[in-house]
């Protein structure tokens, strides 16, 4: 094994740790959620965040990788059917395999934005409303910002901004679409009036260690 063959093994093995890391982070992130909401929320509440994993994993596979890093569409979306379904990572080489690995490590941060976003809506929304609501967010706003910032976009190539850890692509995109959401569907019935205590500090406590421990990932 040459000294690149080895350095690229080294970078690909540590990319998927680096992908372990940051998916062990949703479900953390279910935790902590789920701890602060009421008792009768609190599976909802945390099926938002798991459900995200497997929705927007599965679209990300489909079309969104290539959405988000295919090549670039006038600065504005990378050509979703570029590698459709991975395909071409499928059948390729050691290069592909570094694909693969790549795509994986970007799924993850999709997948986490998503959950963020459930925070905002605590109490407030039904699952399949919740659902139908990332399967839509993912594809048209987080897809396309990817790429503006990570893909070859105009956000990285004409403004030339650095972002290395999600505080444009994960942070201030999920932030923004939880304030809208919380706007659209306003307070909690009840709110100030009952006490809406976290049911389970414990839970808290838990989710946030898991979310401490997978920033090392992020």
């Amino acid at each position: 094994m040459t000294p690149e063959e080895a350095a690229n093994v080294g970078h690909t093995g540590w990319l998927l740790i680096c992908t372990a890391l940051v998916l062990f982070m949703t479900p953390g992130l279910a935790f902590f959620y789920g701890g602060m909401v009421r008792s009768k929320s609190v599976l909802n509440m945390m099926m938002m965040s798991f459900s995200a994993m497997g929705l927007v994993g599965v679209l990300w596979s489909i079309y969104g990788y290539s959405a988000a890093f295919g090549t670039d569409v006038g600065f504005l979306i990378g050509n979703p059917f570029e590698n459709l379904g991975l395909t071409d990572f499928m059948t390729g080489g050691t290069p592909a395999i570094e694909g693969t690995a790549f795509a994986a490590f970007q799924a993850t941060f999709a997948i986490i934005t998503v959950a963020l976003i459930s925070g905002a809506i605590a109490d407030r929304a039904r699952f399949g409303a919740w659902l139908l609501f990332a399967g839509i967010w993912v594809t048209i706003v987080y897809s396309p910002v990817a790429h503006w910032v990570w893909g070859g976009g105009w956000i990285g190539e004409k403004i030339g901004a650095l972002d290395f850890a999600g505080g444009t692509v994960v942070h201030i995109n999920s932030g923004a679409a939880a304030l809208a959401l919380a706007l659209v569907l306003g307070k909690r019935k009840g709110w100030p009036k009952e006490p809406m205590k976290p049911h389970n500090l414990t839970l808290v406590m838990l989710g946030a260690a898991i979310l401490w421990f997978g920033w090392f990932g992020f």
